[in-house]
């Protein structure tokens, strides 16, 4: 029972983020991807932050604050890659977008092999599984890739160097307030370019608050709060299993919400990525 309930709350936090995707494209009807991604992600760290205080005053002496690096390191990561991310979603439609993005649950153990991290065969399969899925995914024949689909790579390798240093410095903080420091990063990092590249107003931003209320305060702080609860009632491979699920819900309400449609050749694109996001989870034997 435990373990069935760990699993739906890891299923609703792969549906939330899955169509925030489609929430992501809608507000940019209204404001520049900079703002948005700037304004979203504070609004996450103000979201978390009761949580954060709480757990704080709850743990007392046993509380751990994040190091300066750690907030550092994880808040420019993050902030690098959302702000990828929300760029590339100008123009490669949210199904899509979240295909590539799961790139990150096969890049995380293959850069693990830089830090001395043994990788199996079978994430190694998964790759280039992946790397065919994504060619199927380019919008064109040849074996070139648009901006914006490159800026969504770029966005999953970020994700998986950000994945790495929060598995690298939660251990040694409250792993709740890192989150929450790392939004504020984050967030006010596009935050002047923002400012002066795209000149946000008020009123775009009121005509853009349900995309902004959603992404910022159920993707960033209440999924990530399920996440937590989930994976402490979830086995690890099962959990990052599960979470993955975040690209099928992309492409489903992509089509659903903003009535994107996908060729039978990107469909079978999506259908090697997720394959390949499902092999580099399964478990493999362990070393004697």
């Amino acid at each position: 029972m435990k373990k069935a309930s760990g699993s739906l709350l890891l299923l609703l936090t792969a549906l939330i983020w899955g169509t925030a995707f489609v929430a992501q494209r809608f507000g940019m009807n209204f404001v520049g991807p900079l703002t948005f991604q700037a304004v979203r992600t504070l609004l996450g760290c103000a979201a978390l932050l009761p949580v954060a205080l709480a757990r704080k005053k709850r743990l007392g002496a046993r509380f751990r604050m994040p190091s300066p690096r750690a907030v550092l390191t994880c808040g420019l990561l993050l902030g690098t890659a959302g702000t990828l991310q929300q760029i590339g979603l100008t123009t490669v439609p949210a199904g899509k977008a979240g295909f590539i993005t799961a790139l990150y649950v096969v890049l995380v153990p293959v850069l693990g092999v830089f830090l001395g991290r043994r990788t199996g065969a079978r994430t190694w399969i998964g790759v280039a599984l992946s790397v065919v899925g994504l060619y199927l995914l380019s919008s064109i024949s040849s074996l070139e890739i648009s901006a914006g689909e490159l800026l969504v790579i770029g966005c999953a390798v970020t994700y998986s160097l950000q994945i790495l240093a929060i598995d690298h410095f939660a251990p040694q903080c409250d792993s709740v307030m890192l989150s929450c420091l790392q939004f504020l990063v984050a967030g006010l990092a596009p935050l002047p370019l923002g400012l002066i590249l795209e000149h946000p107003q008020w009123s775009q931003l009121w005509d853009a608050r349900l995309a902004i209320f959603y992404t910022g305060v159920f993707s960033c702080s209440i999924a990530y709060t399920l996440q937590i609860m989930g994976q402490r009632r979830t086995p690890p491979a099962l959990a990052s299993l599960i979470m993955s699920l975040e690209s099928v819900f992309s492409l489903i309400f992509g089509v659903i919400l903003l009535h994107e449609t996908m060729s039978g050749r990107e469909l079978i694109g999506c259908a090697l990525m997720l394959c390949a996001v499902i092999l580099s989870q399964l478990p493999g034997k362990r070393a004697a």
